[in-house]
């Protein structure tokens, strides 16, 4: 064996053994953060994630898609690119295949349609995300009004969590996270995620505030664990598990993801959900299903 050959295997066999630690499942996902266009923010959510061992949805905007798609594919072990698209835009099928072009994995956090999440204009937008096998991030509930002098065409009623049902009826292959568990409709969120396989939720936003004295409340809601029922489809361990972690951090505001994780930790552990059903809450869920063929 010639020495060339003999140093070319070496090579490749430092890269199978490199290859599982690169590929290796992280202890968190954070399936809902939002870049802000600011590179210095994200040099300190890159040391974030490294400090967790996490890897985070990033939610960008087609106007930071050039300067950030670099950063995404050379932190590809820390950084999953979502396409933070206006359903209305004129050229949103054109911005979806640019994020496809680039690597993205998803589509989000879509919101403020002028028309119902499930009107049927939308379809060429939904039928492009399941050729490209891309998730679909919706703000589902509540919409905050940082501007109400301004006049704007929003309304809540067009993003409820009950709009996603028939999208993930007509699109099964589409992976859908609601964000907020629907703010204020929780009981629909959590029916709707128990009979579509493909629909999860996140509980990012005021949610976890506002029940921080009842956090047992969620056990009223997420009650199907272990079910065996001709109502219902066949229960897992915990129904818990179509929660997924996200901390809605925008505005460059990084401290709010600890504070999420932390509300996270405390609601699941006031209610009781197992150790096995939290490590797929918080990274397995999600981990699966980037990694599903």
């Amino acid at each position: 064996m010639n020495s060339r050959l003999r140093l070319a295997l070496l090579f490749f066999g430092c890269v199978l053994l490199a290859a599982p630690a690169a590929n290796a499942q992280p202890k968190l996902i954070d399936a809902h953060l939002h870049y802000n266009g600011d590179p210095a923010f994200l040099k300190l959510l890159l040391a974030k994630l490294d400090q967790v061992d996490g890897v985070a949805f990033l939610l960008v905007q087609p106007k930071d898609l050039d300067g950030v798609k670099d950063s995404i594919q050379q932190h590809a072990n820390r950084l999953v690119g979502f396409g933070e698209i206006e359903l209305d835009h004129p050229k949103a099928l054109d911005q979806i295949d640019r994020f496809h072009a680039a690597g993205f994995r998803g589509l989000g956090e879509l919101s403020g349609p002028r028309k119902n999440f499930d009107d049927p204009e939308y379809s060429p937008i939904y039928e492009r995300a399941e050729r490209y096998g891309m998730f679909l991030l919706f703000h589902t509930g509540i919409v905050n009004r940082t501007t109400p002098e301004i006049p704007a065409d929003i309304s809540v009623d067009r993003m409820r969590i009950t709009k996603l049902d028939n999208i993930a009826r007509r699109y099964p292959k589409i992976n859908i996270i609601g964000a907020h568990l629907g703010n204020p409709d929780y009981p629909w969120a959590a029916e709707i995620a128990r009979w579509n396989p493909n629909i999860y939720v996140d509980l990012s936003g005021s949610t976890l505030i506002k029940k921080q004295e009842d956090y047992g409340f969620f056990k009223s809601i997420f009650w199907w664990s272990s079910i065996v029922s001709l109502h219902s489809p066949k229960g897992g361990p915990s129904a818990f598990e179509k929660i997924v972690f996200g901390s809605d951090v925008f505005g460059g505001e990084l401290e709010e993801f600890d504070r999420e994780l932390e509300r996270y930790h405390k609601m699941l552990d006031a209610c009781g959900v197992p150790a096995e059903a939290q490590a797929n809450i918080f990274s397995g869920t999600l981990w699966r299903l980037l990694n599903r063929k």
